[in-house]
């Protein structure tokens, strides 16, 4: 299967977030914003005289609850750095096989980070990250030389469009083919934890957004590692 298929054939459930908060404050439609490319509706709630916070569901499941100020950080379009702490990671590892259909570069930045960052934690097992072409890898090289001075086999991809000398410890993959030019992804297989294992897959359209899925699925991130096993045996 294709990195293409594996995006395909995942089809994400609508998910839940109700916010706890003051009447018509900005952050709901913040967050609808936020979610607007994702299966995420939000549910404004009166928090009355509770602490303003939110919980997301799945069905009458459950998921994660978060406090308002980690809304406030996922929201505000700050950039974050590998082993920074963010209060909202709780409520992204619950949107397990989330599709999206537009997400701007800075989310993809964001949802990238949030794997990397597992992956720097664990300082184990095998990291690839595609960046459609080479020269995009550029302004990330020293993040990723940081990441492969531990345990970490880190892999990065793209189409050969400039030339880049590999860092030390990162495998650079020259792929001068569609599907690499068209693909954003960051697979980190867990290092042996399954729990840890995550994936972001997604294509670029036309418009400039990217069309995919974001998950935490360890089976599903085992059928993009084996599309990239596939991708580099063809080569």
């Amino acid at each position: 299967m294709s990195l293409r298929g594996v995006i395909d054939q995942v089809r994400g459930r609508e998910k839940t977030l109700t916010v706890y908060t003051d009447p018509e404050t900005a952050i709901v439609s913040d967050l609808r914003a936020y979610f607007a490319s994702q299966n995420v509706v939000v549910v404004e709630a009166d928090a009355d005289d509770r602490p303003e916070y939110a919980v997301l569901s799945d069905g009458e499941e459950y998921l994660a609850a978060v406090g308002i100020d980690a809304l406030r950080a996922l929201t505000d379009g700050s950039a974050r750095t590998v082993g920074e702490d963010v209060s909202y990671s709780p409520l992204l590892e619950h949107l397990d096989r989330t599709t999206f259909t537009s997400y701007s570069h800075h989310q993809m930045v964001q949802a990238s980070r949030e794997i990397e960052d597992r992956a720097w934690r664990a300082n184990d097992g095998r990291l690839h990250a595609g960046f459609q072409h080479l020269s995009k890898f550029r302004p990330q090289r020293e993040t990723y030389t940081n990441l492969s001075r531990g345990g970490l086999d880190v892999h990065v991809y793209g189409t050969p469009d400039v030339d880049v000398a590999a860092p030390s410890g990162v495998t650079v993959h020259r792929e001068d083919s569609l599907e690499i030019a068209a693909t954003w992804f960051v697979v980190f297989d867990g290092g042996g934890d399954d729990h840890q294992a995550s994936a972001l897959l997604a294509e670029e359209r036309h418009d400039g957004g990217y069309y995919g899925v974001w998950t935490y699925d360890a089976a599903l991130v085992e059928e993009a590692l084996d599309a990239l096993d596939a991708l580099e045996q063809s080569v």
